[in-house]
């Protein structure tokens, strides 16, 4: 196989004569229409009911009530906003006078409220994550629910006072009217998010508003798949596919897809190192493809470009962008020293829509983290019709379906997710500097009540990114420690979160109760943190699966953190999550047997001296801390 040097993570590159619309499947019975006001869940709520065979198409909440005649029903999204924001996003308000079922979801549902005469205020306690729905009235969506049902909340605002006309349906501990409904107008609005699956009975809410319409069931990912490879061949005219191969599902879906609809003769594939990749990646990625029948892939090797251009970044946005244009700039050599003609060889990206909405992506959304995919310079070739993205509408579980469809092999299909940017994002860096500016009397409070649930507490000097009320949270992590159980430190970590705006992530010493005394020190994306941060890795991949447990949990991060006691050891957090479509995620509980032996193993590694357990779920902390 060819070796050039050059960067590591997927692009496909491909053709495109204009940028793919909203109505993406074509060829279907319009059933629901989701108007997105810039919620990280907006193309979820599509996802989900599609799931009912329904075909669901984004639209702007200021699209003419003339454009949404055909729709059977409108769900209004959520989104970071406030309705009483100056800046809050624009709509036409003559859509909330059509004679059509609406369910307003979060934002949605305050935005109803606020429009139709009821009253929105800020919560007295927010609410991120699971919370406990009490049903009063199991009617129009929340049909056939039980009295308690766990939903997945988001929220800082919340409806205290109810449009006329309109009866609350449920309530939580933190929000009274958590659902409300006036069944002639077939209008309902619920504060929680049930299209995430971490809302129990979630999907039995959208099947109820779905029968409320009569939309028809009509979408198949079959149909799917004929339509994306019919448009992929359009859109290429005859053109070839260069293709970045990472390995992971994203790219090796696409790699079928595109080899399925073009031919191999018309399709190339290439897996990059880029020097953040685990122990042994390459290397595994080679054999898997060929294993796989993938005769068309080379390898090459961009670890000194990649190094060079993160020296010194400590930020985790310089990173991602750095990262990401670089990519860019591989990628134009890379044409070069494998003789490729641009005009035949063109571009394409796998991106699946998570990565778009975390990026601030959309008309209304906030900016989470920036995706390699999604830096400025691929925002420029998308705004120039250049770049094609034929899963760009697709969260990770239905990438993984289309895959098995395409006869995909299995272990590739549930292989576990590793970022763009590899190892940079798990590694984090700093200036050594700490940042505590007005945290003394946070800590001091966080202290008291991590104490009523018997465990010590300290906010470290370092920062990770989070997600809470649809926008970007770049806040503290607090470290807890002392003997407990699950139960507890999920009822502590979510009290926190909930409670303090400072504080974004809750981690749990694992093993001793007595911590280091640690304080943060310099460190960046240098060979030997990154070697060190590899053979950690490496640990906890085998000891999953070793102990039989590597598909009980979605994926497990692994991260370096530059807490010390003498300047020179560090510290991990296992960041073990369970989730499918990644856009709302759950901490995992694995067993203690496994944390005993990872935890020794790992402080037996020369360079670390504290393990550390991260029991945040998504919302508010990010799968990834960068």
């Amino acid at each position: 196989m060819l070796r050039l040097a050059m960067p590591g993570a997927f692009f496909i590159f491909l053709a495109i004569l204009s940028p793919p619309s909203t109505s993406f499947l074509g060829g279907y019975t319009l059933g629901i229409i989701v108007l997105d006001f810039g919620g990280q869940y907006a193309h979820l709520i599509a996802n989900r009911i599609r799931r009912l065979h329904v075909f669901a198409e984004i639209r702007s909440p200021n699209s003419a009530v003339a454009d949404l005649a055909d729709a059977e029903g409108l769900i209004l999204s959520g989104g970071p906003s406030s309705v009483y924001d100056a800046d809050a996003p624009a709509y036409n308000p003559e859509i909330l006078e059509m004679d059509k079922p609406m369910l307003g979801l979060c934002y949605g549902h305050q935005l109803l409220c606020h429009r139709l005469g009821g009253q929105v205020e800020p919560g007295n306690a927010h609410e991120f994550g699971a919370a406990y729905l009490q049903v009063n009235e199991a009617k129009g969506v929340l049909s056939g629910l039980d009295e308690r049902e766990m939903v997945w909340m988001s929220h800082r605002d919340q409806v205290t006072a109810l449009p006329p006309g309109f009866e609350r349906l449920a309530a939580t501990e933190d929000c009274p009217i958590a659902a409300m409904g006036h069944a002639e107008r077939k209008i309902y609005g619920l504060q929680f998010h049930p299209e995430v699956t971490h809302s129990v009975r979630g999907m039995q809410m959208l099947d109820n508003f779905v029968v409320l319409t009569g939309a028809a069931r009509d979408w198949t990912m079959e149909q799917y798949i004929e339509h994306t490879m019919d448009r992929v061949r359009e859109q290429t005219k005859g053109r070839k596919v260069f293709l970045l191969v990472s390995g992971g599902v994203d790219s090796s879906v696409a790699f079928l897809l595109l080899n399925k609809a073009l031919g191999e003769d018309r399709v190339l594939g290439l897996h990059i190192d880029n020097g953040f990749m685990r122990k042994g990646e390459t290397a595994l990625v080679e054999r898997l493809m060929k294993d796989s029948g993938f005769a068309n892939l080379q390898v090459v090797d961009a670890t000194d470009e990649f190094l060079k251009i993160t020296e010194g970044l400590s930020e985790p946005e310089a990173k991602r962008l750095a990262i990401g244009e670089e990519f860019l700039r591989v990628r134009d050599r890379a044409l070069v020293d494998l003789q490729l003609d641009p005009e035949e060889w063109l571009l394409g990206q796998g991106t699946l829509y998570t990565d778009t909405i975390e990026s601030g992506g959309t008309e209304n959304a906030a900016l989470i983290k920036t995706h390699h995919n999604r830096v400025g310079v691929i925002e420029e070739l998308l705004a120039e019709g250049k770049v094609v993205e034929p899963l760009d509408q697709l969260y990770k579980d239905e990438a993984r379906e289309l895959g098995e469809k395409l006869g995909l092999p299995h272990h590739l299909v549930w292989r576990h997710p590793f970022p763009g940017p590899g190892l940079a994002v798990r590694a984090l860096c700093s200036d050594g500097k700490a940042d505590m500016d007005g945290m003394a009397s946070v800590e001091a409070e966080s202290v008291k009540v991590a104490a009523k649930y018997g465990l010590a507490l300290e906010i470290l000097s370092l920062r990770s990114v989070g997600v809470q009320g649809d926008s970007r949270t770049y806040a503290h992590p607090a470290v807890v420690s002392g003997k407990s159980d699950w139960e507890t430190l999920e009822a502590l970590s979510t009290e926190l979160t909930n409670n303090f705006a400072s504080i974004n992530r809750v981690i749990y010493l694992l093993g001793s109760d007595d911590r280091p005394a640690q304080k943060l020190k310099a460190g960046y994306l240098t060979r030997d943190r990154l070697d060190l941060l590899r053979e950690v890795d490496a640990i906890n991949m085998e000891a999953l699966e070793r102990h039989g447990l590597m598909q009980e949990v979605t994926q497990m991060p692994t991260v370096l953190v530059p807490l010390s006691s003498d300047g020179v050891q560090e510290s991990v957090v296992l960041r073990p999550i369970s989730t499918d479509d990644f856009m709302t995620a759950r901490f995992s509980q694995l067993p203690q047997e496994f944390l005993d032996d990872v935890r020794e193993r790992i402080l037996a590694v020369e360079g670390i001296e504290a393990v550390f357990y991260d029991v945040t779920h998504k919302p508010p902390g990010t799968v990834e801390w960068e």
